[in-house]
């Protein structure tokens, strides 16, 4: 038995030595190659991208904004044809550039990493990989070939990504605004070539300031046109419109799916959309009805058909797309940035692996709507004002004569009322402080306390820059106090649900420019324990009565 396990042991050691001797001249006789550039300094490639890509053109005052406008990807043939050398960043669309990180599309190619960067430990032996040593032999993976490389975004993005923010915001300023009816519009109206499906995405906790009303109507237009031209034999291009209602998951459990869908009907045709395909209410996050979305959408755009995502900015297009890209098993599917940042996409990107065949689908820049208030905001402020929660509601018993303040961005006065009380529930996000008091006292607030407790604005200077304080007057009639029966919604923010029996005189009170409309009320539940008057207690109210009494205390 002892003469056997000797055998064996002398066989073992030979067999290690020999594994040892193949595994060194595998690594002696084939040298690993490097790793292929993902990108090379564009102005190697064509003299014109020195124009853009040098340091010169960022330091004059004004750099030029016809290059500046190929930086956004697939925007049009002019662009393609200028930046055909620079990769497409697959996160934004806009094209990357290696020459300078002042100016938008820098990004910085990935360090090349050894076969054994995931193997702890240290090399005994510098000349024998670990991988040989552990008894992986396939000589492919020692090999990084461009395949292997993850694919490369921008710094942008990675910010985005990782960080939540933006990099370098100069860099984005240097861009000029993306021109939606010039570089998207043709390309969806187009009488020839495949057919077109445009998704409107809309956010359900502001409908109305994230509708796109501009290309809702533009689209029923053509498809009234084409579809005339296509009944007399002519050649015309029909284009489907759908609208996608995302962010459900924020709206209370209680509303009815299926009068959610009527409301959004008859919203969106107020806004335009007359030629309605389908209506889809989705959430990305919860991964509610995007399944069915992707099948239909498959199903519209047939085999060589494009899908065009449209919306605003910070409706969630990309978030939707990547959550439509989730339902679809295998193949090379792209991942879009997505962040609460307005503008995340910079160009138009076109998604690969979603759709069957030859179909494709396109992410296209959020659309700016100046009538938003969140558009105003700073970064911070932003982050005040986004819903990201799902919304409860906060109501008041309202007589004549008292007003409620949505922090300092908008103020609600009920001037006449029926009987002297209606119900006032406020459908915001749970961050902002929410003030009721007397209308005769409304007034001092802007000078006394917006800026301090009534965040945002983020300090006294904010409150001139929003712009002027100006009143809009809205006649509303209900005919219970039971369940509210209309809306005053201000574009960009939330809304004031009323509940009332007879009719009422309101003044509503915002920065100039802001949108505040008056529809049918969406959500007609109210809170069952009603807010008292005053102020709400919240952090940024403890925050500024802090600041305040440790002012009064260095004044002593």
């Amino acid at each position: 038995m002892i003469r056997i396990i000797r055998k064996l042991s002398s066989l073992r050691s030979s067999n290690h030595q020999q594994l040892f001797s193949i595994g060194s001249s595998l690594l002696l006789s084939s040298r690993v190659p490097k790793p292929l550039p993902i990108i090379l300094n564009p102005n190697r490639f064509f003299p014109s991208a020195s124009l853009f890509f040098s340091s010169h053109s960022i330091s004059s005052p004004s750099p030029p904004p016809l290059a500046l406008a190929f930086l956004r990807g697939g925007c049009s043939e002019e662009s393609n044809h200028h930046t055909q050398s620079l990769p497409l960043c697959i996160g934004c669309g806009i094209h990357m550039q290696d020459s300078d990180p002042k100016f938008p599309g820098f990004f910085s190619a990935p360090s090349a990493k050894s076969v054994d960067y995931h193997v702890r430990g240290d090399l005994c032996e510098t000349n024998v990989s670990k991988s040989l040593k552990l008894g992986f032999l396939q000589q492919e993976q020692e090999v990084m070939t461009l395949e292997s490389v993850k694919p490369v975004v921008c710094a942008r993005c990675h910010s985005l990504r990782h960080y939540g923010k933006v990099k370098n915001a100069e860099a984005e300023n240097l861009l000029p605004d993306f021109d939606f009816d010039r570089m998207v519009v043709p390309k969806i109206v187009s009488l020839s070539g495949a057919r077109s499906v445009v998704l409107l995405v809309v956010d359900a906790g502001d409908f109305d300031g994230s509708f796109p009303r501009k290309v809702a109507r533009m689209v029923s237009d053509c498809i009234d046109e084409n579809f005339t031209k296509w009944k007399k034999g002519e050649t015309g291009n029909v284009p489907r419109m759908v609208l996608v209602v995302t962010k459900i998951d924020l709206l209370p459990s209680s509303i009815s799916p299926t009068g959610l869908e009527y409301w959004a009907r008859q919203r969106a045709r107020e806004g335009g959309a007359i030629q309605l395909t389908a209506v889809h209410m989705v959430s990305a996050t919860r991964n509610w009805g995007v399944r069915n979305l992707v099948e239909h959408m498959g199903h519209l755009a047939g085999p060589r058909g494009s899908v065009w995502a449209v919306g605003a900015q910070n409706a969630g297009k990309s978030t939707l797309i990547n959550a439509m890209s989730m339902c679809v098993k295998g193949g090379d599917v792209n991942h879009l940035t997505e962040a609460s940042v307005p503008g995340t996409t910079l160009g138009i990107v076109r998604v690969n692996g979603v759709l069957s065949e030859k179909a494709k689908l396109f992410d296209t820049p959020g659309i700016l709507h100046p009538h938003q208030l969140s558009t105003r905001l700073t970064t911070e402020e932003q982050k005040l004002v986004n819903i990201s929660k799902p919304l409860r509601p906060r109501t008041y018993r309202v007589k004549a004569g008292h007003s409620i303040h949505i922090a300092g961005l908008i103020r609600l006065d009920v001037e006449e009322t029926p009987l002297n009380t209606i119900y006032i529930t406020v459908w915001a996000s749970p961050l902002l402080p929410l003030h009721m008091g007397k209308m005769e006292n409304a007034c001092a607030f802007v000078d006394d306390h917006f800026g301090r407790r009534l965040q945002p604005p983020i300090g006294e200077k904010r409150v001139e820059e929003l712009g002027a304080w100006v009143r809009t007057e809205h006649i509303v009639a209900g005919k219970t106090w039971n369940v509210s029966s209309v809306d005053i919604a201000a574009a960009g923010l939330g809304w004031f649900a009323i509940g009332l029996n007879g009719e009422a005189r309101l003044g509503v009170w915002t920065y100039e420019g802001i949108d505040v409309v008056k529809r049918t009320s969406v959500i007609p539940d109210r809170a069952e324990i009603f807010e008292v008057p005053g102020f709400t207690v919240s952090k940024i109210l403890s925050g500024a009565d802090r600041a305040m009494s440790k002012k009064r205390d260095e004044l002593k």
